[in-house]
Formats: structure tokens, sequence, C-alpha cells
């Protein structure tokens, strides 16, 4: 029975990834969140209450409370687990749609939030990985993929300008190359580490956005539109979720897969 672990499957993609994954009941799927009762109850409501699947509560930044997880996760699995996909982030809404030069003018807020966005999305997620890895070595698949971003990408960055996100799309980018380095130690034990952007999905960021905010949105989508003239906007969790779990399927070790960063296509075309 393939066991999982997904973090953040309160919501969003994280919720998707729960929802997919449990749909083969010889799957075991335990889904970390910061609230356990609301997301029992989603799960009650939503997937029918599926056994398969198990919540367990903690806050990703807090080390003490996953290195509970990962003994819980233990018990659940018998010692091994074969998927970490850590899926949990700070994506920022205050840096979400000015360019890094106008948020300089709030210095202290800039400070601040960067640093979050270092603390959840590199910091939390390197102990993450550092206190499944001895489950993961156990596993018999031994795969875990960090949910990353085409913004990470110098790339799109300098040739169509993308100037929004600047926090988020750094604190990725060092995310990317913690996952290499782990892949680097780790690949001659048969573990699997990848970085995977699983495109633009709707998760509802834009609901609360300002008039000014969503003006700032509808030039970024132009910029994307100048990269794919395909992209005709934000597409399904459900069709994002279903997407990165094929790349995840068909990388391997032996095809030279480990510590790539990649699209939900597979390779570095991001939209």
């Amino acid at each position: 029975m393939p066991s999982y672990v997904i973090t953040g499957v309160s919501r969003g993609l994280g919720f998707e990834f729960l929802r997919q994954i449990s749909q083969d009941p010889n799957n075991v799927v335990i889904g970390i969140v910061r609230d356990k009762a609301s997301t029992i109850k989603k799960v009650s409501e939503e997937l029918n209450g599926r056994s398969n699947i198990h919540i367990l509560q903690a806050d990703i930044t807090k080390y003490d409370e996953i290195k509970q997880v990962v003994q819980d996760t233990a018990a659940i699995t018998g010692g091994a687990l074969d998927y970490l996909v850590a899926n949990a982030a700070y994506v920022s809404k205050w840096d979400a749609w000015d360019p890094i030069g106008i948020l300089g003018n709030k210095p202290q807020e800039l400070e601040e939030d960067l640093l979050k966005s270092f603390k959840v999305n590199v910091v939390a997620n390197i102990h993450l990985l550092n206190q499944f890895m001895p489950l993961i070595l156990k596993g018999n698949v031994k795969k875990v993929i960090v949910l990353s971003t085409g913004n990470a990408d110098l790339d799109p960055i300098r040739l169509f300008e993308t100037d929004n996100g600047a926090g988020y799309a750094m604190s990725k980018a060092a995310m990317n190359v913690a996952v290499a380095k782990f892949s680097a130690q780790y690949r001659k034990h048969g573990v699997l580490l990848m970085s995977i952007c699983p495109g633009l999905a709707d998760t509802g960021q834009f609901a609360d956005a300002t008039p000014e905010q969503l003006q700032a949105a509808a030039g970024l989508m132009g910029k994307f539109r100048e990269y794919a003239p395909h992209f005709t906007g934000p597409g399904s969790p459900a069709d994002a979720v279903k997407a990165v779990i094929s790349v995840w399927e068909k990388a391997s070790v032996e095809n030279g897969d480990g510590g790539s960063f990649v699209s939900h296509y597979g390779n570095k075309q991001w939209l």
C-alpha cells in the first residue's frame, strides 16, 4: 500500500492532491494541516470521510510539531514512507502585485515579508525534508516532491519583465537549490527529489484583490500570453494536480530527473 504525506491539504492544490490520491483505496494518505478539526470536517463532507485519509495537525514552521507528526506517520505506515509532497507555502499578498523597487519604499515591511517567505518556503521545508528522510529511505518508492513556481526561473523574469511576487519567487528559487542539494546527497540511496511547478491554477488568489491589484493582474496576464500565446487564464486545480502527479510518476533517478526543476509538463514550459 503506497503511503503519502502531503502538507497544506486544507484547501487549494493541497486538498486536490488529497482528493485525487485518496481515490485509490490502496493508498495511505496523510495530510498535514494547522487546523485539524476543520479539515476533517471538509474531508467528511466532500470526500465521504474516506478511511484511507489521516489528518495530522502541525505548523510546518514549528520543528517539534513536525517531529511529532513524523512519529505519528511512522505509527500509521509501519515506519516507512513512499512519497513526501511539500505543498504548504507562504504566498505573500503584500508583494504579489508591486515590483521590488516599489516595495522598497516600505523597508521594514519588505524585510519582514521577505523573512517570512524564507522562513516558511525555505527553512521550514528544509527541516521537513530532513525530518521525514529516515522514513523515505525505508520506503519502496522514495520520492520527494516540492511544489515550486515558474516565477523562480530567471529567463521568463528577464525576457518578459515579470516583476511581481519578488519575495515568493526568490524563496522558491532558493528552495529549488535546496532540493538539488538534497538530491546530490540522497540520489545514491535511490531517493528522487524534484521541484515541480503546477502552472497557474485558480485557487481563489484574486478573490480579495483591489481594483488596482486586478489591473496589475490584467497586465501580468498579458505578459503570460506574450510568453505563452496559447494561455487563456488560470486552469483548474484538478488539472494542475493531475499533471503534477503525472510528472512525478514518469520521473526517476535512473532517468536523471533527480534535483530537477520542471513544470507540470515535465519541462521548462511554465504555462
